[in-house]
């Protein structure tokens, strides 16, 4: 398998040679960037053949005891601990199994793991094992929500395209979200699974006072986006970002464009849109660009859907768009 060359460090987390200012009982004083690291090697040891076989042959090992039977996931004890030290050995484990417990969900993740966030973390207890192993969830229709996988939901394992030998090579999704051929093949990659096709929600007709609303919202959120986009502060928080989004909802549909600082809303349907946000109410997302409550807590509350989960970040970025306006207005009157 052909690896793509990483670095431990990546590139946007060094910061620049700089320096700044700042003042603490009316004194300045001046800060600069510097580092002090250290790069080592860690030995993985006996749990070598576990990520060997995840990294090299898709596969997931256990350690069964050759006295009592128990089957280990991971395999982390070459001799059993109940059985005056038997040996165990290193069987294959099937790559479906149910969850022991229900996956709290993580939206905000530190800079280790913001790349796939959001994401569920959880114990799986394969079947033919004994003990749970500790994995990452993801789902394919849409966003992780709570409730979508929870204690007895059954879930099969799927390998990321790119292993480097970490429990991060692989991840579960419902076993209901596949095909029953997909459930049965062993070593399934996530290139192999539909991300691009959640099902989108359904919508009630609208009546006549829900295409008033909508029209009013939309006419609100031109305005809001216009002002975020000639506010300083607010398109720092969309800096380097570029989206296009179609927002979908009961009365009707638009379209919001993010540019690298710049923000507008346009009343026209994407045909290719990046991802998908689906709310019935537009008042749900026009009051989060009004910082009258968050976004992404509605996305948490299943009041906003998006089709992509990894563009939960999009999201955090209007809320920040939203929060960064309200913030220069109060100092703009404050200052007055």
């Amino acid at each position: 398998m052909s690896e793509k060359k990483r670095k431990v460090i990546p590139d946007e987390f060094i910061p620049e040679v700089r320096s700044r200012v700042i003042t603490l009982d009316n004194k300045d004083y001046l800060l600069q960037n510097d580092a002090m690291f250290t790069f080592y090697e860690r030995s993985i040891g006996e749990l070598s053949p576990f990520f060997l076989a995840i990294r090299d042959e898709k596969r997931i090992l256990g350690c069964k005891c050759t006295k009592c039977g128990i089957v280990r996931v991971p395999p982390m004890v070459t001799h059993c601990p109940d059985c005056d030290f038997a040996p165990t050995q290193l069987v294959e484990m099937e790559q479906a199994g149910k969850m022991n417990t229900t996956p709290p969900i993580t939206y905000f993740a530190t800079s280790l793991f913001l790349d796939k966030a959001p994401f569920g973390r959880g114990r799986v207890i394969l079947k033919g094992a004994d003990t749970a192993l500790s994995v990452m969830l993801y789902t394919t229709t849409g966003i992780l929500v709570p409730g979508l996988i929870k204690k007895g939901t059954e879930v099969k394992v799927i390998f990321r395209d790119e292993r480097v030998g970490q429990i991060s090579d692989i991840f579960c999704v419902p076993t209901s979200e596949l095909t029953p051929q997909q459930v049965a093949k062993k070593g399934l990659q996530e290139s192999e699974l539909n991300w691009e096709a959640p099902k989108e929600p359904e919508f009630p007709k609208p009546s006549k006072e829900d295409l008033a609303i909508y029209k009013q919202s939309l006419k609100e959120m031109q305005a809001l986006a216009s002002k975020m986009s000639q506010s300083k502060r607010a398109r720092k928080a969309i800096e380097g970002w570029k989206r296009s989004i179609a927002v979908k909802t009961k009365a009707g549909e638009f379209a919001m464009f993010i540019n690298n600082g710049d923000f507008r809303i346009e009343d026209k349907k994407l045909e290719s849109p990046d991802f998908i946000i689906a709310c019935e109410d537009p008042k749900t997302l026009l009051d989060g660009l009004m910082y009258k409550g968050a976004i992404t807590d509605s996305v948490i509350m299943k009041k906003l859907w998006i089709s992509k989960n990894l563009e939960f970040n999009t999201i955090f970025k209007l809320d920040r768009l939203a929060r960064f306006l309200v913030m220069e207005q109060k100092e703009k009157k404050a200052a007055k």
